[in-house]
């Protein structure tokens, strides 16, 4: 396990993915291509065939799709973005998945509340599932879009951890409805 990986909180990191995926989808912020995939119609759809792990099956959706978009708009080198962060950590948050699933009823809450939240606001559903603080609030307002639009630029370099990541999901923040700008760090050598 590198260092730069020790002090990630993969379950919170799945949290951070799982609020701006919801609030990316069609039917909210619409900067990717599923339509409440995270919310009750995803929840209905996926039950039939997926009774235990639906909430699963969704969130992998959501989080392939708002993947290949955002890579698709901007994949900055030697750089992590919420979708894309170091290797290291994209392993230990693959291998997770399988506990995750084995601790399904524990995660019901989660899904539950993210399924009943109307999306708006990012920050706020953020604030909602307690993932954000007001110094990272402040952190956001401060961020820009970058000249060309497609990027929010987060200063200087950066190890990953939880409060790097933490703004990489908040910079979405700096979005506007249709038109995602994708948050990202360069990577500290």
């Amino acid at each position: 396990m590198s260092a730069s990986s020790t002090a990630i909180d993969l379950a919170r990191l799945f949290k951070l993915r799982l609020v701006v995926a919801r609030h990316g989808e069609m039917d909210a912020a619409r900067w990717w291509n599923t339509n409440g995939i995270l919310g009750r119609r995803g929840d209905m759809v996926l039950k039939r065939g997926f009774p235990s792990t639906h909430s699963f099956a969704q969130a992998r959706i959501a989080f392939a799709v708002a993947r290949s978009r955002c890579h698709e708009l901007f994949d900055p080198p030697g750089s992590m973005t919420l979708w894309n962060l170091p290797a290291d950590i994209e392993d230990q948050f693959d291998e997770r998945w399988q506990d995750w699933l084995d601790e399904g009823d524990q995660w019901e809450p989660v899904f539950a509340k993210l399924s009943e939240t109307e999306p708006g606001d990012l920050l706020r559903m953020l604030e909602a599932f307690d993932l954000i603080d007001q110094s990272q609030v402040e952190a956001v307002g401060k961020l820009r879009r970058a000249a060309e639009g497609r990027s929010v630029p987060l200063a200087g370099t950066h190890c990953p951890d939880d409060d790097v990541i933490t703004l990489l999901a908040a910079g979405f923040a700096r979005s506007e409805p249709g038109s995602p700008a994708i948050p990202y760090a360069r990577i500290e050598d």
